[in-house]
């Protein structure tokens, strides 16, 4: 039976993810207490739109799997379905269809049937927006007009009356928006949506005070030394994530007098993949020009205690929201755009790649070098 997420994600831990979404733990804090990565927390959220899916409950008097695994024991001893049924204490025509829609007494499986009980007991009845066609119609038509669906509900209830089939609530809307499964809404009316989120967003679900808006043992850009602003000294480098599509990234990194860029492949953002990999990266190039590192607030670089232990760079924290205090690395970014575009997935780029587009950006002229190249400006200094 297939699973939500990536392989290793049990029943019990999805339970648990979504016990946490509801309290409004944040997808970094939930794959942290799962040990997963994010990326299959995220997968599973997004299966039902971020929406928790109610908890799965036998219906009383239905077949448990001990009774599941009696009727198994009893057509391989070639018990008649009237004796499993008196074993268990059941009616022979419950016995006799649970073994029919389950390939018959020849390969009637426990395990199998079970499994197809739950898949079933998941089956829904259809949504207000399903049944009402009128209503879908005029619920498509405002979105693709930009309206949100708050503001279509509270138009419905000035327009039609009560009772007329033409009311929906602004939260039915959203959900028939993201949860796909239902097939009600089409997915591009998502694009019309001012959040822009790919899930419904929970109330509580805030990263107001949770501890992965702090990174232990921080040390702010306030503290930073003084040769590193002004661009006399080389060594001093300001980094952060270009993301593409899918949850796909890699890490830039520019030196602020040079503007030499190193680019760096990741498999994912953790903390421990990107303080491993940059760490590689970083360690190649000369001691000369490994004085800090300056990067933004996220959380993936937590582990920069292990990036100044191999690479020598002291690591420092830019504010919050103040992008402007990594403006080399910002303009970088811009300019690796032209290579690397925005909504195109970077799952494929190996480390060759990304060398191979650093160095056509490392031997471009730049106006601010006097149209010398960062590659020439990196080898004149350490000559």
């Amino acid at each position: 039976m297939a699973r939500l997420g990536r392989p290793g994600m049990s029943d019990t831990q999805k339970r648990q993810l979504w016990d946490r979404w509801k309290a409004g733990e944040s997808i970094s804090q939930i794959a942290r207490a799962l040990d997963k990565p994010p990326g299959s927390v995220f997968t599973v959220l997004k299966s039902t739109g971020g929406y928790v899916p109610p908890a799965r409950r036998r219906r009383p008097g239905s077949l448990s799997v001990a009774d599941r695994e009696e009727i198994s024991r009893g057509l391989a001893r070639g018990d008649s379905l009237r004796q499993i049924a008196r074993v268990l204490g059941r009616p022979a025509s419950t016995v006799s269809r649970e073994v029919a829609r389950n390939k018959g007494r020849d390969h009637y499986r426990a395990v199998d049937a079970e499994d197809r009980a739950w898949d079933r007991a998941r089956r829904r009845q259809p949504c207000l927006l399903a049944r009402y066609p009128r209503l879908r119609q005029v619920v498509a038509a405002k979105l693709a007009q930009d309206w949100s669906p708050e503001q279509i509900a509270g138009y419905l209830a000035r327009s039609y009356p009560e009772g007329s089939g033409m009311r929906v609530s602004h939260e039915t809307i959203y959900k028939s928006l993201f949860v796909q499964a239902r097939g009600v809404l089409a997915k591009e009316l998502t694009k019309h949506l001012r959040s822009g989120r790919p899930t419904r967003r929970n109330v509580h679900n805030t990263v107001t005070g949770q501890w992965r808006s702090q990174i232990k043992d921080a040390v702010s850009i306030r503290e930073r030394p003084a040769e590193a602003a002004d661009r006399a000294v080389p060594g001093h480098w300001e980094g952060d994530l270009l993301l593409g599509r899918g949850l796909t990234q890699v890490a830039t990194v520019v030196e602020r007098s040079t503007r030499f860029c190193v680019l760096v492949q990741l498999d994912g953002r953790d903390m421990a993949t990107v303080a491993r990999r940059l760490s590689v990266q970083m360690a190649q190039l000369p001691v000369l020009v490994r004085r800090t590192l300056t990067w933004d607030r996220g959380m993936e670089l937590a582990g920069h205690k292990e990036v100044t232990a191999a690479t020598g760079l002291q690591v420092y924290f830019a504010d919050p929201r103040s992008p402007w205090q990594r403006g080399t690395n910002e303009n970088t970014n811009r300019l690796l755009r032209q290579y690397l575009p925005k909504g195109t997935s970077m799952a494929g780029l190996t480390q060759a790649d990304l060398d191979q587009i650093a160095a056509k950006l490392n031997t471009r002229p730049r106006k601010t070098l006097q149209y010398q190249t960062p590659a020439d400006k990196l080898a004149a200094l350490l000559r």
